[in-house]
């Protein structure tokens, strides 16, 4: 089993959307099972999920071992960008799945990770997830990191929660956007309607902040570059389409057409740049556009 230490830093927050919001990728539901169980407590006692812990509470979370993982290794090519004893960091391609889900049980990247690492890789995120610190959605290309050991997946989590973990990313807006630079910043919660969608939602959303800035400007469209400080899912598909500039192919927030040529939105994660949980040392990566994103410049330039 792991164990964490939590410490409550907002008034008022209740505790199971504490602990989901600080321990990465765990659900709401997931936390409230955790509570339901005992498995955390404050001063020795059991914490209730409607407790509301003051700042500066600590709390324990005993996270289970994970079940055997029954997710089945596959010799998926990998496009390794970067990889040690401690991390992976793989290029990729637009159509791969992060993790298996209901509709995609295998041929992921959990599969191609688990063929290409053996059991080298975190287990804090379960059977489903061994080694996921972070998503991409699976037509979004580009950097993803994953931890092979617990040791790690924690350090690169506490760089998620401060923001040492730098994410950049290159991307097709629709329209022109007025200025050369600027920042949405909005909380982000699931729709109140479509669940497989996320909106703006300033009651309960969790906090959310993208920094963009104008590459080249073309007819109809604008490249931008996205820097992410949070990491909420759907986050840059979200904030430019509240500020009026869906991603180009974006058929869930934009136009309901598909584009010509476009497997979904135009996304691609270009820069990582975190801290190494072993060494400490800075470690900067970067990926190249990807050739079908480059087709896209060429046609909108014309």
């Amino acid at each position: 089993m792991t164990r964490l230490t939590l410490r409550a830093d907002r008034p008022g927050e209740r505790a199971d959307a504490l602990v989901c919001r600080l321990v990465p990728d765990l659900t709401r539901s997931a936390a409230q099972r955790l509570l339901e169980r005992g498995a955390i407590t404050s001063a020795g006692r059991p914490v209730r999920k409607n407790d509301r812990p003051a700042p500066g509470d600590v709390l324990e979370v005993v996270l289970p071992d994970p079940e055997p993982i029954d997710v089945r290794p596959q010799d998926i090519p990998l496009d390794v960008v970067y990889e040690d004893g401690d991390v992976i960091v793989v290029n990729k391609p637009v159509g791969l799945v992060v993790h298996p889900a209901p509709g995609h049980p295998d041929g992921t990247l959990v599969n191609a990770l688990l063929y290409h690492c053996g059991t080298s890789l975190s287990g804090i995120n379960g059977e489903l997830r061994p080694g996921i610190v972070h998503r991409i959605d699976r037509d979004t290309s580009g950097l993803i990191i994953a931890a092979k050991n617990d040791r790690a997946h924690l350090a690169l989590a506490a760089q998620l929660q401060d923001h040492s973990l730098a994410r950049t990313y290159e991307a097709v807006a629709v329209g022109s956007l007025r200025e050369d630079s600027g920042t949405v910043d909005a909380p982000i919660g699931r729709h109140p309607v479509d669940r497989k969608k996320m909106a703006i939602d300033r009651k309960n959303g969790r906090e959310a902040v993208t920094h963009w800035t104008v590459l080249a400007r073309y007819p109809g469209c604008t490249h931008v570059e996205c820097r992410l400080e949070t990491g909420r899912t759907h986050q840059i598909r979200v904030h430019l389409a509240t500020i009026g500039h869906p991603l180009l192919g974006d058929t869930v927030y934009g136009a309901k057409k598909p584009v010509p040529g476009l497997a979904g939105q135009c996304l691609h994660a270009r820069r990582l740049r975190f801290v190494h949980p072993a060494t400490g040392e800075p470690v900067e990566l970067e990926c190249p556009l990807p050739a079908w994103f480059q087709e896209v410049l060429r046609k909108i330039d014309r």
